[in-house]
């Protein structure tokens, strides 16, 4: 499992170097240049970070059960293998390469940005309250943790399909700081870190 927060940490770092970098081209240069590019940018890549992160670990999290390593989940043992999967099994092939390749062709088309998504994967490797708890390690309610993150995850969306288009203003782009991104990007550190701390 540490391998999946390590690379975590290391895509955020450079997601973060967007903003740095933004930081640095607005000083270095007249307000004519527009960076709210890479502050999109930055969140864009947070936010995939998270998602990346919740794929490794359960990825990781099921070879380990399958291995006998933690414990199974209610949900562990419901988890759908193609016959393919379970002929390799059968054939004595390692749990690692059957159950990990099933893990990743099921879950190679979903996002894990949703809290319900979020849930449901962890839900694989961990009977854990995940909501409850990691609003507990941020001081939030689940509710408000929740929500926060769908809002952080909604804008992400608005880049990532919409082109970041506000349609009540057409020609126009929704606008964005510095701060509202590094705000969304500090939470979605302690939303991963705090996975992570509850779920490994």
């Amino acid at each position: 499992m540490l391998s999946a927060i390590n690379q975590f940490r290391d895509n955020l770092r450079r997601a973060k170097g967007l903003g740095a970098l933004a930081a640095a081209v607005e000083v270095l240069t007249t307000p004519a240049i527009d960076v709210s590019d890479l502050l999109r940018s930055q969140l864009v890549l947070a936010v995939s970070a998270l998602d990346q992160l919740i794929h490794e670990m359960v990825w990781l999290g099921m070879v380990d059960a399958a291995k006998g390593m933690r414990p199974k989940t209610y949900a562990y043992y419901r988890f759908q293998l193609p016959i393919m999967a379970v002929e390799s099994a059968l054939n004595g092939t390692a749990c690692d390469i059957w159950i990990g390749d099933s893990v990743r062709e099921r879950h190679s088309w979903q996002s894990f940005q949703d809290p319900g998504k979020i849930a449901d994967a962890i839900r694989l490797i961990s009977g854990v309250k995940l909501w409850e708890d990691v609003g507990v390690e941020l001081g939030l309610s689940a509710q408000d943790t929740k929500i926060q993150l769908k809002l952080t995850v909604d804008r992400r969306n608005k880049i990532a399909h919409e082109a970041d288009m506000d349609p009540t203003n057409p020609g126009f782009r929704w606008p964005i700081s510095e701060s509202l991104v590094k705000d969304a990007v500090d939470f979605i550190e302690k939303v991963a870190e705090a996975i992570f701390k509850i779920a490994k």
